[in-house]
């Protein structure tokens, strides 16, 4: 385990952990454009991080021309499905901003192939990676027990069935060479999960992820407090 915890900052709602983090979002941009004047930025999904979008689609000061998005993970299902992870990106962001969104090939008809060319079109280090934990303690598509845990020679792999899907993911080497990680965590249910992370535990597939750049903006409810 980690000897020091990642840091966290602890907010009392859901709406104030996405506020919050669209603060952190539009800081990295703002360093990443003002030193290389391109900001990239992978992200999961989930209800917190939609309303992170939504903010981030109504403040004036975001650079989405200066921006690239891309998916940290995605179910392989078909496009529009609500199961998909771009369907809420979709719906969040203005359709002036879906040119700088590269989506997952995850309707490809030789998966393998998208995975590989996805790998190819990603930046070489992520200024800013967003990251959530499900309960049994999987991020992005990283899940309890599937082989893909154990892929290091690529960095986008296909895991097997996980809640009745096959899903397409980053591997840890993309996530562990980012410039920062920023986990959002939210709900009771994540509790568990949430301590276990931010002390480092590599019993769960989250805890194996880098501590050095992360820090964790979470709700009353998944903190304990």
């Amino acid at each position: 385990m980690s000897a020091e915890p990642i840091p966290i900052e602890v907010h009392s709602r859901d709406t104030d952990v996405a506020l919050r983090a669209a603060e952190i979002v539009v800081e990295h941009a703002k360093a990443a454009i003002a030193a290389r004047r391109m900001f990239t930025l992978a992200v999961s999904g989930g209800h917190t991080p939609g309303q992170m979008f939504a903010e981030l689609a109504r403040r004036k000061d975001f650079p989405w021309g200066q921006s690239a998005i891309y998916q940290v993970d995605e179910r392989i299902a078909p496009d529009g499905d609500a199961n998909r992870n771009l369907t809420l990106l979709w719906d969040s962001l203005p359709e002036a901003v879906f040119s700088q969104l590269h989506a997952m090939p995850v309707t490809a008809d030789d998966l393998d192939e998208a995975a590989a060319r996805y790998a190819s079109a990603l930046p070489e280090r992520f200024d800013l990676i967003h990251l959530g934990i499900g309960a049994d303690g999987h991020t992005a598509s990283l899940v309890p027990g599937d082989p893909v845990l154990g892929v290091d020679d690529r960095d986008v792999a296909l895991t097997g069935q996980y809640m009745g899907l096959r899903r397409m993911t980053v591997t840890y080497p993309v996530l562990n060479r980012a410039s920062a990680l920023l986990w959002l965590i939210t709900g009771e249910e994540k509790r568990d999960a949430l301590s276990r992370l931010q002390v480092g535990d590599e019993s769960i597939p989250a805890g194996r992820v880098a501590k050095e750049q992360a820090r964790i903006v979470a709700d009353a409810a998944a903190a304990g407090d």
